[in-house]
């Protein structure tokens, strides 16, 4: 049995922009190009408006199609992997010990660490919204199963108000959750999560941490030095350590880890 950890792109997406930029080169065509039913200015109205929409689809679904062949972890590039196995690669755990992974989705991280750490165990959680509908916790316990990996488990949980206790886990993991959290403000988000991790433990999240998504994150470091985290790091991951440069331009991300160790 094989896991199937999904695209990060949702399908949906993909095929509603395709359908949004047929639609708009039929409509184009019809009402702008043809003059079907339509003349003078009211053409030329639709000729502009139905042109806009055309591109703007066009250049959206263009977008999309490479950023899912990207993230495929059956295609050539196998980008969500490379990240995966890269953020995995930071965490240790001791004999015994406990990781956390937030926002889950299909169990990758949180399997990944599971691997690299049979001497402990991982608890993966998300709520699996509608906006990822092919996540699941079944889809989770089925990959984890497919990995052969028995030290991973999985629960309903959210990001926003962690169901545990202060200093619970020895090392906590996210990946490309938090930017899909509205209406909240991120550092806050990572002070909760900090919450949850052990004196002694490693915290590291991979987002897409841009100043309108997350603030001044360069004084958010310099707040964590202060408040006595050590090992407080923010790496680009778009020098070639995740992805290069070129690709992450051409998929308009500027991915970073924050990377913290708890005295």
């Amino acid at each position: 049995m094989k896991p199937d950890y999904k695209n990060w792109i949702p399908k949906g997406m993909l095929f509603s922009l395709i359908a949004g930029t047929m639609l708009s080169l039929a409509l184009l065509l019809a009402f702008g190009i043809f003059g079907i039913g339509v003349g003078g200015k009211l053409r030329v109205v639709l000729s502009v408006v139905f042109g806009i929409a055309f591109v703007v689809c066009a250049k959206y679904s263009e977008w999309c199609i490479y950023a899912y062949r990207s993230f495929s972890y059956d295609g050539e590039r196998k980008l969500s992997k490379q990240i995966i196995d890269g953020t995995a690669e930071q965490i240790t755990l001791p004999e015994g010990g406990v990781g956390l992974d937030i926002g889950c989705g299909s169990g990758a991280l949180a399997i990944a660490c599971a691997k690299r750490n049979p001497q402990g165990k991982m608890v993966g959680i998300d709520r699996w919204g509608k906006e990822y509908a092919s996540f699941s916790l079944p889809l989770c316990e089925k990959n984890a199963a497919a990995e052969g990996v028995k030290n991973a488990s999985f629960r309903r949980g959210n990001a926003v108000k962690l169901d545990f206790p202060d200093e619970s886990f020895d090392a906590v993991t996210s990946n490309y959750v938090y930017h899909n959290i509205t209406g909240k403000d991120k550092q806050q988000l990572l002070l909760e999560t900090l919450r949850v991790l052990k004196k002694g433990g490693t915290f590291a999240i991979h987002d897409l941490m841009s100043p309108r998504r997350y603030g001044d994150m360069q004084a958010f470091v310099q707040k964590l030095r202060d408040m006595g985290y050590e090992r407080v790091e923010l790496l680009d991951t778009t020098d070639g350590s995740f992805m290069m440069s070129k690709e992450a331009k051409r998929l308009m991300l500027r991915g970073s880890t924050l990377l913290v160790g708890r005295k």
